[in-house]
């Protein structure tokens, strides 16, 4: 039996896969790749290699998730090294729970390979900080669903030191909106759209949550940043605002910070 490795391949600029994912490119037997993996790192990929896209895109499928699985045993009996590979991080919203585990019930070697997911990819590309010890003291990544039970817990989750990272919010903003809001969270809380983060064609939208229920829908891959943090992006006088009040309420709460 061959290896399989889950690599990541980051947010889709080359430059930031890591040398082993690079490396296990060039290696690789047969790539297992996802759609939202770019083209220029598809291109990295030794020209022995097999390809199979194996990835969905707005509810369209090629392979179900267990046809995935059964061709990942298929390919570990026939190849040395199996490369599994997805957008971002493997273990972060890339279903690697469901691999891992059919993998392990079939003996199969394997390995995961760490990538940099699209939260921080998109950080960067806004330069924020997710963290802020001053406004934001946690994180929340999380995906847009319509499920009651998955709005339930976005709304425990969050407080008002929360800054939300928002995963294929899709194409429905004001639906994005309407959820955050129902929430808890403040209409005029800062907001920013990053589509393709890291990719030659990014780009941004900075506006409010109340803005975000008219804002026309950017480009898949896209990701939602929610906060404080955000308010850095726009009007500096806005993130000295939200920095007094939670300075306020700290002080008030006999907090060191």
């Amino acid at each position: 039996m061959g290896k399989v490795f889950l690599v990541g391949a980051g947010p889709g600029d080359p430059d930031l896969l890591t040398v082993k994912a690079s490396r296990l490119l060039l290696s690789a037997n047969i790539v297992l790749h996802d759609s939202l993996v770019s083209a220029e790192i598809l291109a990295l990929i030794s020209p022995q290699a097999q390809l199979i896209d194996v990835g969905k895109r707005r509810g369209f499928r090629l392979l179900s998730q267990d046809d995935i699985n059964s061709l990942l045993v298929a390919s570990a009996g026939s190849h040395e090294v199996v490369v599994r590979l997805k957008g971002g991080d493997p273990l972060l919203f890339g279903r690697a729970a469901e691999e891992i585990q059919t993998l392990r019930e079939a003996r199969i070697d394997f390995e995961i390979v760490p990538g940099i997911s699209a939260a921080f990819a998109a950080a960067a590309a806004a330069k924020v900080s997710l963290t802020d010890r001053r406004v934001a003291s946690n994180v929340l990544f999380t995906t847009f669903s319509r499920s009651a039970d998955a709005r339930a817990i976005a709304a425990f989750s969050l407080n008002s030191e929360t800054t939300v990272v928002i995963y294929m919010p899709g194409p429905q903003y004001n639906e994005v909106s309407y959820w955050l809001l129902e929430s808890g969270v403040s209409p005029d809380m800062p907001c920013q759209v990053i589509s393709k983060a890291s990719q030659r064609d990014q780009s941004s939208h900075l506006t409010t949550l109340t803005g975000l229920a008219t804002l026309a829908p950017l480009p898949a891959p896209a990701l939602l940043l929610v906060g404080r943090v955000v308010a850095s992006l726009g009007d500096s006088s806005a993130l000295s605002d939200w920095r007094g009040r939670a300075s306020a309420v700290t002080r008030d709460l006999g907090l060191p910070w």
